[in-house]
């Protein structure tokens, strides 16, 4: 998976990137929207477990590199690892740097995620999620053709969590290629 869009590569993380998304996960302001900033040790194992993803699957969340800037954020796609409403299924999610936040680049890079999923994988839908308070991600999600589904408890967040309800959305091949017609 080495993706190319107007401003950025996406591509597979790799050891190297492990500095950049460090950074990223250890961010309070970044992680807001998630139960909690990741230490070295949490963020290293988030990387490795995209890396074995990858390898197994041949898609997962890779590094949104920008040139002059390298490793800015983590877009892409994997596979729902608990039970939920909407599963089994793919997820496509997106993390950005604070400094590259609003810019664009979160749509651009999910963007070419969802036309490597709908395109090369074949996949019939991707879906996404997030809490209520995250307006910026899911008013995202609805800016690539995603409607919302409804909501649910997310299962790894402790019943009552401030963050356990989330909204989900989705989006099949059909409904991609539609809006991508009428782009063109």
């Amino acid at each position: 998976m080495l993706l190319h869009g107007p401003r950025l590569t996406l591509r597979p993380l790799a050891p190297g990137d492990r500095d950049a998304v460090f950074a990223m996960n250890s961010d309070p302001e970044v992680m807001r929207h998630f139960a909690a900033p990741m230490d070295r040790a949490e963020s290293d194992a988030w990387v490795a477990r995209m890396m074995a993803h990858q390898a197994a699957h041949g898609f997962s969340f890779g590094a949104v590199d920008l040139p002059g800037a390298g490793c800015v954020g983590v877009v892409g796609l994997l596979e729902v690892p608990w039970q939920a409403p909407f599963t089994p299924a793919i997820e496509i999610g997106w993390r950005i740097t604070r400094a590259h936040q609003r810019q664009g680049l979160a749509e651009e890079a999910a963007r070419l995620a969802l036309a490597y999923g709908f395109g090369r994988l074949r996949l019939d839908r991707i879906i996404a999620f997030t809490p209520p308070a995250n307006e910026a991600s899911w008013r995202l999600m609805e800016r690539l053709g995603m409607r919302r589904q409804g909501d649910f408890l997310h299962p790894r967040l402790p019943a009552g969590h401030r963050l356990s309800r989330h909204f989900w959305y989705a989006l099949d091949r059909a409904g991609w290629m539609a809006a991508r017609d009428l782009e063109e």
